[in-house]
């Protein structure tokens, strides 16, 4: 069955919809390059604990939405292969129309196909996954099981990251937490929630991340200057959490 998908307008901002008021991704139109919606902003934290401009070189992201993350990444990471697993053509043709999607046969690799079925089949290795997929009705699905983070830690690199958006106010939200801390082996990071519910959680299966949030505040004041994304009202939050004990974070 396809999705029904809606194109909204407001303020000068373009939303996308899944056949319902709920928003499944957004672009400002003056600025077509930036992260709209705060989670998508969030979902860049994980660059900040990697201090090196090489990575991420191959990433992989699950659901396309508005292209937000896509965009972001191949503007301002010209050395990043990115690879886009999407079930849905509508979805795709959206993004094209509507969302500035770029088309880059050499940087993008467009996979239509379902993500977990994808990364439990595939035999490649990612430095950064991006899982940021749901249905009409907000359901994750097969991307919020066991079987699916477990093998997400198998594809990672050595300086491998995986992020993934949940829905802070679904019903399963603290067994979607307890299915990554399993399959990580506790290596996670689970950001609070931001205004609209969503949270992020990181997680690694390689190399300690290991990064004070000195390093934290100067990355990211270097992300700001290098692509304008702010992230420090991020970290203000992570501190007031105290989840990260002698203001290290570590995974």
């Amino acid at each position: 069955m396809t999705t029904p998908i809606n194109i909204s307008e407001q303020s000068g901002v373009r939303y996308l919809h899944f056949g319902s008021s709920w928003v499944q991704g957004a672009m400002r139109i003056a600025r077509p390059w930036s992260l709209e919606l705060e989670y998508t902003r969030e979902m860049m934290v994980s660059l900040l604990l990697k201090d090196t401009n090489h990575w991420p070189q191959k990433v992989l992201l699950i659901g396309l939405g508005a292209a937000s993350l896509t965009k972001f990444l191949y503007r301002n990471y010209p050395l990043a292969h990115l690879t886009i697993l999407e079930t849905e053509p509508a979805v795709v043709t959206a993004a094209q129309q509507y969302f500035k999607f770029p088309q880059d046969a050499e940087r993008i690799n467009l996979i239509m196909g379902d993500g977990a079925e994808y990364v439990l089949g595939c035999n490649k290795v990612f430095d950064l996954i991006l899982v940021d997929g749901f249905d009409q009705h907000a359901r994750a699905g097969t991307l919020d099981t066991l079987p699916f983070y477990q093998a997400c830690r198998t594809r990672l690199s050595a300086d491998g990251i995986v992020a993934v958006n949940i829905l802070g106010r679904s019903r399963g939200f603290n067994n979607s937490l307890a299915r990554i801390c399993k399959a990580f082996e506790d290596r996670a990071l689970l950001l609070p929630s931001c205004e609209s519910g969503n949270a992020i959680a990181f997680a690694a299966a390689g190399n300690t991340v290991e990064i004070s949030f000195a390093k934290l505040k100067e990355n990211a004041l270097a992300l700001k200057e290098q692509t304008g994304l702010n992230l420090l009202p991020t970290l203000t939050r992570l501190a007031q959490a105290k989840t990260c004990p002698n203001d290290l974070l570590i995974i």
